[in-house]
């Protein structure tokens, strides 16, 4: 008898699982016994466009494998389409399980250039989109009395990046819908987490290499494969890990963090309450050595990958 597979059984979406990271969790979850809604619009890297033979071409290699599996090409950026996401697994193979929220798209550009359009189309695909998706497979949890949601954050909402206010306001506010999840859906055993992944994948690729600095930088992420992200969500989609939720791990190559979330540092106080001149003379000195630096992802995380 062959042994169980962490995901028998189970039926998973995942958002822009034609490429990069979303295939290569689609791949595994499928190799680990779920069933998958492999969901991808096909967009180019600035969401523009819609091709879905890549979702096709991963939906192939599942069924080649023995696995089973469903190509959908709504949009994560629209209620109705996030709500025919999760049909299509309903309606494909009868239930829903497991939820990864990776779908993505980039309009990098210094802030003080920033147009509101290249605002709303990522915050409409990063945060509105994860909201759709979880949102619509929420109903099904709570019935069912199961389930587990995984988003995909980014250490430039976690720390911080050079012209990436949209991407990171975003990222960072996947954070706190996560965490939310996990409190409110907790008493219905549903379980919400999320990722930060150092990956190559097609939002690295746009990446400048226009220095010498930055095309090192690139080469170096070239070592990190999607594959290795893939695992650390199949873990946490799995039963395996039934005491995990509300947390935000990173993976870096064979490198797996816990991230922090806000926490008070330290604290200053006056019985006679504050005025301005106080917090001049008291606030700084007492701070000081704590403030965050404005430091970028790549500065904290400035080793070579293991």
């Amino acid at each position: 008898m062959a042994n169980k597979r962490s995901l028998d059984g189970k039926v998973a979406v995942v958002t822009g699982a034609g490429r990069g990271i979303g295939r290569a969790t689609a791949l595994n979850l499928a190799r680990e016994g779920a069933s998958v809604v492999v969901n991808d619009l096909g967009a180019g890297i600035d969401g523009e466009g819609s091709d879905t033979s890549p979702a096709r071409e991963v939906v192939d290699e599942i069924e080649k494998s023995g696995g089973k599996a469903v190509v959908n090409g709504d949009s994560v950026a629209e209620w109705a389409g996030a709500t025919k996401i999760i049909a299509c697994a309903l309606d494909t193979f009868g239930r829903i399980d497991c939820v990864v929220n990776n779908a993505g798209i980039l309009r990098d550009q210094i802030f003080h250039k920033m147009a509101p359009e290249e605002w709303e189309a990522v915050i409409n695909v990063h945060l509105n989109g994860s909201f759709y998706v979880s949102r619509a497979a929420a109903p099904h949890f709570r019935k069912q009395g199961s389930g587990a949601f995984v988003h995909m954050t980014s250490t430039s909402g976690l720390i911080g990046n050079f012209g990436q206010a949209n991407y990171a306001a975003a990222k960072l506010g996947i954070v706190a819908l996560s965490k939310s999840i996990a409190l409110d859906m907790s008493r219905f055993n549903v379980r919400s987490n999320c990722i930060s992944p150092f990956a190559w994948s097609r939002m690295v690729g746009s990446i400048p290499t226009d220095t010498p600095e930055q095309i090192a930088r690139v080469e170096k992420l070239k070592l990190m494969t999607p594959d290795k992200v893939a695992v650390l969500a199949t873990f946490l989609l799995s039963d395996a890990a039934s005491d995990v939720t509300g947390q935000i791990l990173a993976s870096r190559s064979n490198e797996i963090f816990l991230m922090s979330q806000s926490r008070a540092l330290r604290s200053i106080h006056r019985e006679d309450g504050w005025t301005p001149q106080s917090l001049a003379d008291r606030l700084v000195p007492a701070f000081k050595n704590d403030f965050y630096p404005l430091e970028r992802s790549g500065e904290v995380f400035s080793w070579d990958p293991i």
